[in-house]
C-alpha cells in the first residue's frame, strides 16, 4: 500500500497561494516475486523431470518388448530345428 504525506509550506510574505507538496511512496513488494519465481522454477525443474522419467519408462517398455520378440523369434527357430531333426531321424529308421 502506498504512503501518503502532505507537507504545507507558507511563507512570511504575501503570496498568491500557499506551496503544498505531495509525496507518494511506494512500499516495496515484501519478496512476493522472488517467492513466486522460485515456485515456478521448481515446478518447471519438477515438470521436466517427470518427463524424462516417463520418456526412459516408455523407452524400457519398447526395449523388453523388443527383447520379447527376439525371445519367441529364436524358440520358434528351435522348434523349427527339432521338427527337423525328428523328421531326419523318422526317415532313417
Amino acid at each position: 500500500m502506498a504512503d501518503e504525506h502532505i507537507t504545507t509550506y507558507t511563507t512570511e510574505n504575501p503570496a498568491p497561494a500557499a506551496h503544498t507538496t505531495v509525496v507518494h511512496e511506494k512500499s516495496g513488494g515484501g519478496g512476493t516475486g522472488i517467492v513466486m519465481a522460485l515456485v515456478l522454477l521448481i515446478a518447471v525443474v519438477g515438470g521436466i523431470y517427470i518427463f524424462s522419467q516417463t520418456s526412459s519408462s516408455e523407452a524400457a517398455k519398447d526395449n523388453a518388448i523388443a527383447e520379447a520378440a527376439s525371445d519367441v523369434g529364436n524358440a520358434a527357430s528351435q522348434v523349427g530345428e527339432a521338427a527337423g531333426n525328428a523328421v531326419d531321424k523318422a526317415d532313417g529308421e
